[in-house]
């Protein structure tokens, strides 16, 4: 935590950066989590305050509609009542979004998982080699069966956790990272398959001759940012281990 927020008179100044913030370039205010006396807290910033100042958005090789820039803040003044929750609690809060936010990614996994096998599927029926369509060889029977067994089990991962957290019952904190895991993942897999589908028209961006859009180029290169935000893939099997061995256990 390199962001600082110290006390001044009856509220703070906030000093640091902020990396790969989500909206910043359109965004009117930030939930900011920042360090304040050894502990962690969230304030919420006007980001046309003095001393704020949003830079340029980041250019990525995907997910283009969401768009991410830094955010600096240099001597900021923040009224005390812009703490969110209480003063310490901001970790909690940050850790809680996390989790929920994790169910959404997850279900944007299952999202271009699907939208990867329903390309594929036309794809597959229409495009011939030896003779006939690529459909009727074993081998892509074979993988889109398993993909559409996957893609249903990613689907219900994430609503089991989702209904759970609607019915207001234990936090669905190991439900939530096993959904973002196994759906962004099926995601990412799936995507190269798609693109090997269509050969090389999916490892192209420019529209095909009937005006479509050979969307699996897209998907492929959108679909690999969900297996890094809202906590790596890998700290999603750390919190499943977790559940399962105990903290004392995992470290």
């Amino acid at each position: 935590m390199q962001t600082f927020a110290n006390r001044e008179g009856t509220g703070y100044v906030v000093n640091g950066r902020k990396r790969f913030i989500t909206n910043a370039p359109v965004a009117d205010f930030v939930v900011l989590l920042c360090a304040e006396e050894g502990r962690m807290t969230e304030i919420v910033i006007d980001l046309d305050a003095p001393g704020v100042r949003v830079g340029a958005p980041d250019r990525k090789m995907g997910n283009h509609g969401q768009l991410t820039a830094d955010i600096y803040f240099d001597n900021v003044q923040v009224p005390a009542e812009n703490v969110v929750g209480s003063t310490g609690g901001g970790l909690k809060i940050a850790l809680q979004t996390l989790t929920y936010g994790r169910i959404g990614i997850a279900a944007s996994g299952v999202g271009m998982a699907q939208a990867t096998f329903d390309h594929s599927v036309e794809r597959l029926k229409t495009r011939q080699a030896f003779g006939k369509a690529i459909a009727q060889f074993q081998h892509w029977q074979f993988k889109l069966a398993e993909r559409a067994t996957e893609i249903e089990n990613a689907r219900n991962l994430y609503l089991k956790a989702a209904r759970r957290m609607d019915a207001g019952e234990a936090f669905p904190e190991p439900e939530a990272a096993m959904a973002k895991w196994y759906a962004t993942n099926l995601a990412a897999d799936f995507a190269r398959d798609g693109v090997q589908i269509f050969g090389g028209y999916g490892f192209m961006s420019e529209l095909a001759a009937d005006g479509s859009h050979y969307r699996v180029e897209e998907i492929y290169r959108d679909c690999k940012i969900a297996e890094i935000y809202e906590g790596t893939n890998e700290i999603q099997k750390l919190v499943i281990a977790r559940s399962i061995f105990g903290k004392d256990v995992t470290g």
